[in-house]
Order: structure tokens, then C-alpha cells, then sequence
């Protein structure tokens, strides 16, 4: 049988040991094991929102505290939410999927890490048999207008409402809301290239737990859909779904030794160096 002479792709990034795109393994995972300070807790309750400052350097944990649950992630930085998690070029900069020692990036012209990953109890789901992993980054909130667009119905907690409810006592609004990272979530892509989803694997005390590179505001939204296992809207699926929602716990943590991070030669990153210039050159007078 003939083997076919087309080289297999490329990524379209490739970290080395000395790019941003690589997060520094041997500092990531002493960090992941330093310890810690618990500085906020709380749980969200199901098909609800929330959101929660944490400040740089801190640790935020996510996790299932009854078992599998989705939740739709949006990140800002505190101070100026125009700088915000960017999903599709972290989707290009790691994979359709994140996890351990990946970075979300936030978007132009700021172009540095928001949140590193520093641990991941789903890690261990690796790819099902039907291609299919955990932590999505392909697809993006529910959200009320494309319900009403396929079922004519109404419903106010999608994971857009929710999110937006939770970011308004931060002076954000609606518009604020940016695509999401699909914690505990895992799709694919079929063989037709259609988005799937698959329901959630979580089991009680699962959790994904985020680096803070920069002082970020956070939202989560415990997705209506639960652990997906009862998905659809329209109808009385709303009330189905219900049936497979459970909440979320979030942990904010510092580290016991503030000096833990600067003792090893971490800094934040700063945005990107470019001029911004776009290749305009605008005379100001004579040369």
C-alpha cells in the first residue's frame, strides 16, 4: 500500500525552552507544591455566576465539590478591563485544549500571559476514543440569543447572563463578556468537523488550579447545562438539565513566603513591545 508523501502539519507555534509560550516547568511545579495561605472560599451554587479578584502571584483553585460540573471561565486584568483572556490565539499559542503548564493569553495590543496552569486532576483524561478532551477552548458560552434564535424560548441563566449578572458590581457590563475557557468540559470535533460535546468527567474534588501572572478579575458561571449529560434547550429540557447541575468551589490562595517568587527570579510580563505603528510613518514636520 502506498504511503502518501504529504509531511504531517506543523503546529503553527512552537515553543522552545526560551519562549513565553513555555511556562518554566521546574518553577511551575515547585510552585504548585509551595505553601500556601488560604485568602477567600466560596462556593458557586448551580446555574448561577460569580466573580472575584485575585492578585499577582496568587494561586486560584477550581473544583467539583459533588462531582462533574461544567463552568464557563472569563478573565480581566483588575485595573483595566479592556485587557482581557483572549481564547482563539491561546487556542493557537497551546491547543484546542488546555492543561498543566499551559498559559491563557489575553488580547491585542497587550499579548501576555494572564493565567498560567499549574495543576490539573483531569489531566489524567488525556483523548477518548472518540478525540475528545477536557478543558475547551474550541467552543464558547451558552448564551440567551442563540436560544431564542433555535427554540423561540426564553431563559436568563445561560452562562452569558450569569457571567454578565456577576461582572456588574465590578462596573463591567454586558459587553464585557468575551469568549469563555470550558472548564471540565470535553468536545471534539466529528468527522464531519462539527463541534461535540461529551458529558463531563469531573468526579468529587476534581479541580484546575490557575496562576495569577497579573492582578485579574474573574467570573465563572456553573453552566445550566450541568455535566452535560442531559443537554438541549426549548422545551422542558431546561428543567432536565437541572437534574445533572451541581455547584463549583473556589479557593484563592497565597503563598506563605511572599518572597517565594522573587527569590527565584519571577517577574510579571509585560505587554507586548511593539510600537503599535502598524507600518504608518506620519511626518510631523520637516525632516
Amino acid at each position: 500500500m502506498a504511503t502518501s508523501s504529504i509531511p504531517p502539519p506543523r503546529p503553527a507555534y512552537l515553543s522552545t525552552s526560551a519562549s513565553p509560550l513555555t511556562a518554566p516547568k521546574d518553577l511551575f511545579t515547585a510552585l504548585a507544591q509551595a505553601p500556601r495561605v488560604l485568602l477567600d472560599e466560596f462556593t458557586i451554587p448551580i446555574r448561577s455566576g460569580r466573580a472575584w479578584t485575585a492578585t499577582t502571584g496568587s494561586i486560584v483553585r477550581i473544583s467539583t465539590p459533588l462531582g462533574p460540573q461544567v463552568g464557563d471561565l472569563n478573565i480581566w486584568n483588575a485595573a483595566n478591563p479592556r485587557e482581557r483572556f483572549w481564547a482563539a490565539r491561546t487556542r493557537q499559542l497551546h491547543a484546542s485544549h488546555v492543561s498543566t503548564l499551559d498559559r491563557l493569553w489575553s488580547c491585542l495590543p497587550y499579548m501576555r500571559p494572564m493565567v498560567t496552569i499549574v495543576a490539573d486532576s483531569l489531566a489524567r483524561y488525556g483523548t477518548d476514543e472518540h478525540g475528545g478532551r477536557v478543558h475547551d477552548l474550541l467552543g464558547t458560552r451558552c448564551d440567551p440569543y442563540i436560544n431564542t434564535v433555535l427554540s423561540g424560548g426564553e431563559y436568563d441563566y445561560h452562562c452569558h447572563s450569569n457571567l454578565t449578572r456577576a461582572v456588574l458590581p465590578f462596573g463591567l457590563a454586558e459587553s464585557d463578556i468575551h469568549d469563555v475557557i470550558n472548564l471540565f468540559q470535553v468536545t471534539g470535533l466529528d468527522g464531519d468537523g462539527r463541534y461535540c460535546m461529551s458529558p463531563c468527567p469531573a468526579r468529587e474534588g476534581d479541580f484546575i488550579e490557575f496562576f495569577a501572572e497579573q492582578d485579574v478579575l474573574m467570573a465563572l458561571s456553573t453552566c445550566p447545562g450541568g455535566d452535560l449529560s442531559l443537554w438541549g434547550f426549548g422545551g422542558d429540557s431546561e428543567k432536565e438539565m437541572a437534574k445533572c447541575c451541581r455547584p463549583l468551589k473556589v479557593q484563592v490562595f497565597g503563598l506563605e513566603d511572599q518572597h517565594w517568587l522573587s527569590s527565584r527570579g519571577w517577574k510579571p510580563s509585560d505587554p507586548a513591545n511593539y510600537r503599535g505603528m502598524h507600518g504608518l510613518v506620519v511626518a510631523g514636520g520637516e525632516l
